[in-house]
């Protein structure tokens, strides 16, 4: 089996998988789904694009993986039940965007990747990490791709029972996290390919058409025949043996990055 190597940068806890060489490569981060596959370690199995020339560097999410809180998943349940979005889904997001660039400067310094652009993919609310990097921060992106990814975040509120109660606090985060809205942002970023699972719930589906086609010639959309939500078996804690769907985004993303990535 090919080298994982776990640790730690700027405080954020990953799981990487190196080139056959394990040299110089150019560098692929992602952040993870918080459906099963839960975690950065969960999610390097499912989704490892082994083969790709390039380090391939899992970022865990806030409270997932190594930053659970007591080894469980019953403190963000805590969280959401609370409130969706302001305890939840907008500070989880703003949180593991903004370590962001501390991560990016400790993995130089750590694996020999160069300074060069990078490529960038987020699953599910890790999609919505992946969308905020390239649409506002200054990191030089080759290529980006989210998977049944959280594009617009009133839809994913949908998701929740009942009707939530805006306010105006969090009537602004979650426009915050609207992506559509930043098509033209994201447009004069790196190429952009968004996977969406046949069977998604319908609001993210459509979420990610309307992404597509309003970004332009620079994003494709793939649909995977099968797919739902997720891409592991519950608990989506630790690596699982890949399943057929999660195979099949695989493939797309090997295939997408490969195109894409900087001559060294």
């Amino acid at each position: 089996m090919p080298t994982t190597i776990t640790g730690t940068a700027a405080g954020v806890p990953f799981t990487a998988l190196p080139p056959a060489d394990n040299g110089p490569a150019p560098l692929i981060v992602t952040w993870h789904m918080l459906d099963a596959p839960r975690t950065d370690a969960a999610f390097a199995a499912a989704l490892p694009m082994h083969g790709l020339p390039a380090w391939r560097v899992h970022l865990g999410m806030p409270m997932c993986g190594a930053r659970m809180v007591d080894g469980s998943t019953d403190a963000i349940v805590e969280l959401f039940t609370k409130d969706p979005v302001m305890a939840y889904l907008y500070p989880f997001v703003r949180q593991a965007s903004e370590e962001f660039p501390a991560a990016l400067a400790s993995l130089r310094e750590q694996f020999p990747v160069g300074d060069g652009p990078i490529g960038v993919l987020g699953g599910s609310l890790g999609g919505a990490v992946a969308l905020r990097v390239l649409a506002e921060s200054e990191t030089p992106i080759f290529a980006g791709a989210v998977v049944n990814a959280a594009i617009k975040m009133r839809s994913v509120v949908e998701l929740f029972p009942g009707d939530y109660p805006y306010d105006a606090e969090s009537e602004k985060a979650v426009d915050s996290l609207d992506f559509v809205a930043k098509a033209d942002v994201l447009a004069e970023r790196g190429p952009l390919l968004v996977v969406n699972g046949e069977l998604d719930h319908p609001a993210l589906r459509a979420d990610a058409a309307d992404l597509v086609g309003a970004i332009g010639d620079k994003a494709e959309l793939r649909s995977i025949p099968g797919l739902a939500h997720a891409l592991a078996d519950e608990p989506g804690l630790e690596p699982a043996p890949q399943q057929p769907h999660a195979r099949a985004v695989d493939e797309v993303l090997t295939e997408w990055f490969g195109r894409h990535l900087p001559v060294r």
